[in-house]
């Protein structure tokens, strides 16, 4: 289902919307729709690309974990542009993607590490409104994962939760790109 943009597209024009029309068709194939929601604000668009790019380079985090988690979040909101760019993207990072497809439904599967399943059930906590986090759920993931990792976790399911919630209000719906893996996902 093509995305049904809930205000009209951006013309990516000037100098950066071709800058980034043509990082974002070398990078990805085509130019993700949340481009042409952010362009509307440039300022903006330039902060949330020089995050995003920034968030990319932090590793204390195993990245299957944070895939999954991402995911998890993803799911749970109901953005299907987040679930399939977030399969490709996966796929492309040469990440387990056998284990992700199963994250929409992670308990009923027994693919999961009992960490993993820790990580999945924190990420719904978090995205739950309000969030349903507890004591015991920070100090077992701390416990397991370090200081370092657990805040990253944090802040990737928070992260994820502002990605979801804005490009399913923009009313962004997936562009296929999981199309183009091996493997399909299962939900979205």
């Amino acid at each position: 289902m093509p995305s049904n943009f809930r205000i009209p597209k951006a013309s990516l024009d000037g100098i950066y919307g071709r800058v980034l029309s043509a990082y974002a068709k070398r990078t990805y194939g085509e130019i993700p729709d949340f481009a042409y929601v952010l362009f509307h604000h440039k300022p903006l668009t330039r902060a949330m690309l020089s995050f995003e790019g920034k968030v990319a380079k932090v590793d204390a985090l195993d990245a299957n974990l944070k895939s999954y988690a991402v995911m998890a979040s993803a799911a749970m909101i109901g953005c299907s542009w987040c679930m399939d760019f977030g399969y490709f993207m996966a796929h492309n990072e040469g990440l387990d993607e056998a284990k992700l497809r199963q994250v929409p439904v992670w308990r009923e599967s027994d693919v999961f590490t009992s960490l993993e399943r820790d990580v999945l059930e924190y990420a719904e906590a978090m995205t739950a409104t309000p969030p349903e986090v507890t004591e015991d759920m920070v100090d077992n993931l701390h416990r397991q994962l370090g200081s370092e990792a657990t805040v990253e976790l944090t802040a990737m399911i928070s992260l994820e939760n502002m990605r979801s919630r804005t490009n399913s209000a923009m009313g962004l719906a997936s562009q296929g790109y999981s199309d183009r893996c091996e493997l399909a996902p299962l939900a979205q």
